[in-house]
């Protein structure tokens, strides 16, 4: 299991985000996901997490078509209605949720998708294919594109052991979808 300090390693000192005990206390999911976020934290994580802000609200705040979640992220503007994370309430598991509210299930609890985020962002960090681009100029040759494609290929695997429910399919899943699409 991912710690605060693994995941400080990639993200850097001060892009994880451990919740206050008194924030998630009244949230209705189970109390060991609770303790994670608490413990390790949640990581600003490139091109998915720009900023953490988890509500303070016993209730979920965060509207979705799946009904309300409670809220982890938001988009780099803090408006949560754009693109933020959301945990649902009882089941624990998280979703991505879209513009509009249309909600992707992303992991089947809290703790697989800290460790799906650990393994993502780690990957991701050290990578020079998968990092950051340069610009709007930047384009792959073809050999680039090819271990690129090889490079998310292994990624998909790993985070698939991690959780399998988050590949089960593609149709309004998070990962598929947004590894699928990397390079578009």
């Amino acid at each position: 299991m991912a710690t605060y300090d693994q995941l400080t390693e990639w993200a850097g000192p001060g892009h994880v985000v451990r919740a206050e005990r008194r924030v998630v206390g009244g949230w209705r999911i189970p109390d060991f996901m609770k303790a994670r976020l608490v413990e390790v934290g949640i990581p600003v994580t490139p091109r998915l997490i720009e900023r953490v802000v988890m509500q303070s609200e016993a209730d979920p705040v965060l509207l979705t078509d799946r009904g309300p979640l409670y809220l982890l992220t938001t988009d780099d503007d803090g408006a949560a209605e754009r693109a933020s994370f959301g945990v649902e309430p009882e089941t624990g598991a998280v979703y991505f949720v879209m513009p509009g509210g249309a909600a992707r299930f992303a992991n089947s609890g809290v703790g697989v998708w800290l460790e799906t985020l650990h393994c993502y962002g780690a990957r991701v960090t050290a990578s020079e294919l998968l990092g950051e681009p340069e610009g709007p100029e930047e384009h792959f040759s073809e050999e680039e594109e090819e271990r690129a494609f090889a490079e998310l290929e292994r990624l998909a695997e790993k985070l698939k052991e991690i959780d399998p429910a988050a590949f089960d399919g593609y149709e309004g899943l998070l990962w598929p979808a947004l590894l699928d699409r990397w390079l578009y």
